[in-house]
Order: structure tokens, then sequence, then C-alpha cells
């Protein structure tokens, strides 16, 4: 079955372009970012590898540890990260991992059998510190993941997970949220001083730091 948001991310053990990779372990306390590509050398993926190599400081800003994975072998993944940099001016700098057995795709669910029965779909999980999936995306080959809508996604995980609030449509780091349904009015006075009721469930507040 595929994994649904709340499950535990599979453990796995691999190697990769950093060395033998424990996921668990290389997470931490960490959050996370797994995603997947269909195979090395082909041109949409490897704009995205440099494009996440870019952003890595904007991933530790976030305590978010990222994962690369493709079913190629690690000789591949390691001739392709010298492309990669050429084509995009940034090394990589996160783990590459190398499933050519395919067991880790296999696990995730990160193999779609009407597209092709040997190459992993581009998956993306967001991976929380309890080591809950938080979120998944599923892009299909032709279409170039966007990654700051993938921070923009973390920032608001990240939020809720500690406040009682919600982000509206488009919202942004510093924009007003919503205080969820389960505040009651005499709470969201205590926590989320002149707060805003636009309707009696739509209760808006600033961000809270």
């Amino acid at each position: 079955m595929a994994l649904q948001l709340g499950d535990e991310a599979p453990d796995f053990t691999a190697t990769s372009t950093e060395g033998e990779l424990r996921f668990h372990e290389y997470l931490g306390e960490s959050w996370g970012v797994l995603f997947s590509h269909p195979a090395d050398f082909t041109p949409v993926c490897t704009t995205e590898l440099g494009r996440v190599a870019a952003l890595k400081g904007e991933f530790d800003k976030r305590n978010t540890r990222v994962v690369g994975l493709s079913v190629d072998a690690l000789g591949s993944h390691e001739t392709w990260s010298k492309d990669i940099e050429d084509v995009t001016g940034h090394k990589l700098n996160f783990p590459l991992v190398a499933d050519q057995g395919r067991q880790v795709a296999d696990t995730y669910g990160m193999i779609h059998p009407n597209a092709s029965d040997t190459q992993t779909v581009r998956s993306v999980f967001v991976i929380g510190p309890d080591k809950k999936v938080k979120l998944t995306l599923t892009y299909p080959a032709a279409t170039g993941r966007d990654f700051s809508e993938i921070l923009r996604v973390i920032d608001s995980l990240q939020l809720t997970a500690k406040h009682k609030v919600a982000t509206p449509a488009d919202w942004r780091q510093g924009e007003d949220v919503i205080i969820t349904t389960a505040v009651s009015d005499e709470e969201a006075k205590q926590r989320f001083p002149g707060y805003e009721t636009v309707k009696p469930y739509l209760r808006k507040t600033p961000q809270p730091s």
C-alpha cells in the first residue's frame, strides 16, 4: 500500500554519494525531504538537483536534511554529479542514494507501473522529526518540481506543528494565519489577542512568532 500522511517513513540503509546512509539516523531530530529521480542523466532532474544544492542554506535554516534517490549505480551518480555542477553551477552537497535493487523505491511506492516498471516516478516526501510522513507529492517526468513551494510547505508544516493555526491559500512566511476550529473563542482570546473574526468558522490572526 502507498504511504499515507501520518505513517512512519520506513527506515533504510543504502549506499549514497556521501557513503553509507542510515536514513533515520541521518535525519536525527531534523525534518527531512526524500525525493526521487527516474534515472541519472535525465534533463529535468539535472536542473532539480542543482536547484536543491543552491537552496541548501534555506533547508539548513529550517533544520531540514535533504536526500535524493535514483535507481542507478553509485558510479553513475558520481559521474552525473559533475554534469549537475557544470549545468547549474552548483555542486551536489547532499546525499544521492544509489537504489539499484529498488528496495527503497518499492518500499516508498516510487515505482509507477503505468509509466515504467523499472524507473522511479518523481516523488517527494516531507518527514517530521517524529519520522512521520507530513507531505507527499508526485510529479510527472516532464514537469520540474518547484522547490520554493516545498520550502513554503515546510514553513507551514513547522508553524502548524507548533501552534494551533492553519495557513490559508497562497500563504507565505510572515503573513496572517487562521486559528483552527478546535480552538474555542475563549481560548483564542488568550492565545491570539486581537484576532479577527471573518466568519464564525474563519478567524484570522498575525503569524505567531
